[in-house]
C-alpha cells in the first residue's frame, strides 16, 4: 500500500483557474466513490481557495493512474494537464506534512490550513473513506505541524501592514481604553476596526467620504460611532489614535487644517499618503506611516523563511516515525490473517472435543482458553519476526510463505 497525491494549487493555477477547479461537499463524495469502484479504499479531498488536492492510498499503480483520469473528469471544463501536479511515497507523505504546517502555504506559516486539513479529515472519515493508515498519516502531519506552530511560532511574524501597524500602535501609545477615528470603510479599514476592537479600543468612530458606506460598518460592529467626513477634524480634537485607510489620491489630513492640542498618534495605512507627513515633526503627533509598516513585514517575512528549515527539520523527524509505521503496518493483513487462522483452528478443535468429552460450563472455558494460548504462543515470535522486517522486499517475502504454508 502507498501514499499518494494529486492536485491543483496557487503555485501552478491562476486564481481564474483555480476558481473552475474547486470541490463541494456533492463532488467530493462523487470522486471517493469512483476512487472505491478504482480499488482506492482510503481517500481525502483537501479543498480551499488557494488548492484543489487528493490524498489517497493506493496498492498498484494502474490505480494512480485511474485517479488521475477521476480528478480530470471532475472538471471537463478545464485542461488541467498543465496544472496538475502528482506525488507518492516519501515525496507525498512530506508534502502533506508540509501543507498541514503551512509551509505550502501562500502567506507561509498561516494556521488556517491547519484546521482545514483537520475538516477534511473529519469528512473523509464520516463518509466511510479513512481507515487505519489515512487516519494515522494526516493525524500525525497534524500534531508534527502542532508542534512546529508551538515551538517556531512562524504565525507569530505577521505579513500584513495592517495588523503590523496596530501592533506599532499598541507599542507606541496602547489602545485599550482609548478613542479612536478611522477614515474609511474599504477593506483594510474594517480590517483596521477588528484589530482595534480586539486590543480594547473603549470608543472607535469612524467616517468616510460616502456617508452611506460609513454606515454599512453597522452590520459587523454595532457599537461603532459613525460621524459625517466633514467632521473629522472636530472628532480628532478628542481621539487618542486616528487610523487612516482610504484610497484617496490626495491628503485627507491636512497639517495646516487641523491644530493639535493633546497627545494623537496617527496610523496611516493609506497608499499614497492620507496623513500630512508634517505631523512626524509635531511635538504632540506620532506619526506611523507604510514605510515604517513595510519595513517590519519585511524584516517580518524574512524570519519567516529562515524558520522554514527548522520546520523541514522537524518535519524530517515526525517523517521517520510515521514511515517506519506504515512500513510495519504493510504486514498487517498477514497477521492478522495467521490470527484468524488460529481463531478457526482453536473452534475446531474445541468443537471436537467437545464431542468427545463431557465437559462443564467452566471447563469449556478452562479448554478453549489454553487452546488459544497454545497457539498463540507457536505464533508469537513468527508474528514478532515479522514486524521487525525493515524492507518491502522482505515483508513480501514473508507474506507469500505465509500463504503457502498456513494455505490462507
Amino acid at each position: 500500500m502507498e501514499f499518494g497525491f494529486l492536485g491543483i494549487t496557487y503555485k501552478d493555477a491562476g486564481l481564474m483557474v483555480r476558481d473552475k477547479i474547486a470541490f463541494t461537499d456533492g463532488m467530493k463524495l462523487q470522486l471517493f466513490k469512483k476512487a472505491e469502484k478504482a480499488g482506492v479504499e482510503q481517500c481525502m479531498v483537501l479543498s480551499t481557495c488557494n488548492r484543489s488536492e487528493v490524498y489517497y492510498f493506493f496498492q498498484e499503480k494502474e490505480q494512480r493512474e485511474r485517479m488521475r483520469r477521476i480528478y480530470e473528469e471532475m472538471f471537463l471544463q478545464v485542461d488541467t494537464e498543465p496544472y496538475l501536479r502528482e506525488l507518492a511515497g516519501e515525496e507525498a507523505l512530506a508534502y502533506l506534512f508540509r501543507v498541514a504546517a503551512g509551509l505550502e502555504s501562500l502567506v507561509l506559516g498561516e494556521d488556517q490550513i491547519l484546521g482545514q486539513v483537520k475538516d477534511a479529515l473529519d469528512y473523509a472519515r464520516t463518509m466511510g473513506y479513512s481507515k487505519k493508515e489515512l487516519n494515522k498519516v494526516v493525524r500525525d502531519a497534524i500534531t508534527c505541524a502542532k508542534r512546529i506552530k508551538t515551538r517556531l511560532k512562524i504565525s507569530e511574524k505577521p505579513l500584513s501592514a495592517g495588523y503590523v501597524g496596530i501592533q506599532k500602535l499598541e507599542e507606541r501609545c496602547g489602545i485599550a481604553g482609548k478613542q479612536a477615528l478611522v477614515i474609511g470603510s474599504g477593506k483594510t479599514a474594517v480590517l483596521a476596526l477588528r484589530y482595534l476592537y480586539e486590543y480594547g479600543a473603549a470608543h472607535v468612530l469612524a467616517c468616510s467620504r460616502t456617508y452611506a458606506h460609513a454606515k454599512l460598518l453597522r452590520e459587523e460592529f454595532p457599537d461603532i460611532e459613525i460621524i459625517s467626513y466633514e467632521r473629522r477634524y472636530d472628532a480628532m480634537k478628542t481621539c487618542d489614535i486616528v487610523v487612516s485607510a482610504t484610497s484617496s489620491p490626495h491628503l485627507v489630513v491636512r497639517r495646516e487644517e487641523f491644530e493639535p492640542e493633546r497627545p494623537l498618534t496617527f496610523l496611516d495605512l493609506a497608499a499614497p499618503r492620507d496623513v500630512d507627513m508634517a505631523f512626524a515633526q509635531e511635538p504632540l503627533t506620532d506619526l506611523i506611516n507604510l514605510d515604517t509598516l513595510q519595513e517590519i513585514v519585511s524584516e517580518n517575512k524574512k524570519e519567516r523563511e529562515s524558520l522554514v528549515a527548522q520546520g523541514e527539520r522537524l518535519i524530517r523527524e515526525d517523517l521517520e516515525e510515521t514511515k517506519e509505521w506504515l512500513l510495519k503496518s504493510r504486514m498487517d493483513s498477514a497477521i492478522e490473517s495467521l490470527q484468524q487462522r488460529c481463531s478457526a483452528i482453536v473452534e475446531d478443535s474445541f468443537s471436537y472435543l467437545n464431542r468427545k468429552i463431557d465437559l462443564e460450563p467452566r471447563e469449556q472455558k478452562i479448554l478453549k482458553k489454553v487452546l488459544h494460548a497454545s497457539l498463540q504462543r507457536l505464533l508469537r515470535e513468527p508474528i514478532q519476526e515479522m514486524k521487525r522486517l525493515d524492507t518491502e522486499e522482505a515483508q513480501e517475502a514473508y507474506r507469500q510463505m505465509v500463504r503457502q504454508l498456513f494455505q490462507i
